[in-house]
């Protein structure tokens, strides 16, 4: 099958949802964010292919599993101060997949409340539910993010002209980052898919993570690609000609990795080595959220099935993230902390 006519079919054109359908019925509109001209959201959408570094911020919690607010908005001032262009809100680091979807439409619209002037704010309104994945989008725009993050359908994977016609849908809401990880979903998504839509005009680009001979490739044929590896996102901006990074690791060092992405250093890169690797040692977000919490940059309260590290794995950790101490915006004691320090909690 060639990629040109995966989203040619007439048999398979993405269909307007009920809902969009209401909306150009009526006479009026009743949304929470201004629409855009044609123009403007060409320039939109350009000016959010610009972006460097993109955190996959943390979602921190208080003792009773709810949204830590207070230290959620100081952990993202930290990273507007740092230099970050824009953020992941409910992402795989966010816990999303943790989340009621009203808590995650909540937390975009408080985020484009509180920082929207700041920062770029890109919702992970994706799902393997075409219909849930369109009305998410539908109300993260209304509330005002500026672009979705979309997953291809996982576990009840689908075929390529499935895949294509799934990202048409959800592109006709607004302007996304599509996400190709398949040690998470089980599904490479296929270039031939990538390619037939690079033309669309709410198409971003893809955070990729199947390394940077793929990015390379995409970058050479016209499509935008940051890096979905912390650990290859240096190589991937200054060698393979990615766009940036969507980061982890920046939640805790986001003025060095700004500067990774900003210019070369090999020096700096060498640095951090250590810490990505112990940062992912264990399924992301587990090492993260550990860290934080020895940082004292969150409570240290876990949702289910997230756990926090091993106690000899934390030891190890004390030491890493000592020797990068100065770039941890907020840090005053790393410890190592105890096991009934850390709370996991299976309801909230």
């Amino acid at each position: 099958m060639q990629g040109a006519s995966l989203c040619r079919s007439p048999a398979f054109q993405a269909q307007p949802t009920r809902t969009s359908a209401r909306r150009s019925a009526c006479s009026t509109s009743a949304v929470l964010a201004p629409s855009r001209s044609v123009k403007a959201a060409k320039s939109h959408t350009e000016s959010l292919q610009q972006m460097r570094l993109v955190t996959a911020i943390k979602t921190p919690y208080l003792a009773s599993g709810k949204f830590d607010l207070v230290t959620y908005d100081r952990l993202v001032d930290a990273q507007i101060e740092a230099g970050v262009d824009g953020l992941i809100i409910g992402g795989t680091t966010g816990e999303g997949q943790l989340m009621s979807w009203d808590e995650h439409i909540m937390l975009i619209a408080h985020t484009v409340n509180s920082f929207g002037d700041r920062v770029r704010v890109i919702g992970n309104t994706g799902s393997n539910s075409t219909r849930e994945a369109v009305h998410a989008s539908e109300q993260g725009f209304a509330v005002g993010m500026d672009a979705a993050l979309h997953i291809n359908p996982y576990y009840g994977k689908t075929s390529a002209v499935g895949l294509a016609t799934h990202f048409q849908a959800v592109l006709a809401e607004g302007p996304a980052m599509l996400y190709n990880v398949p040690g998470r979903t089980g599904q490479d998504i296929p270039d031939d898919v990538i390619l037939a839509l690079r033309s669309h005009p709410n198409l971003l680009g893809v955070k990729e993570c199947t390394g940077n001979a793929r990015i390379a490739g995409y970058v050479g044929r016209g499509v935008t690609c940051w890096s979905g590896n912390d650990d290859e996102a240096h190589a991937a901006r200054h060698e393979h000609g990615a766009q940036g990074v969507v980061s982890v690791t920046s939640n805790l060092v986001p003025g060095a990795f700004a500067a990774l992405m900003a210019r070369r250093d090999d020096e700096l890169a060498a640095k951090l080595a250590d810490l990505i690797a112990w940062l992912f040692a264990e399924p992301n977000p587990i090492g993260l959220n550990t860290a934080l919490a020895m940082c004292g940059l969150v409570k240290p309260v876990f949702r289910l099935p997230y756990v926090p590290l091993q106690r000899e794995q934390r030891e190890a950790g004390v030491k890493i993230l000592e020797a990068v101490r100065e770039f941890i915006p907020g840090v005053k004691d790393i410890r190592v902390m105890e096991d009934d320090e850390f709370t996991a909690l299976a309801s909230f």
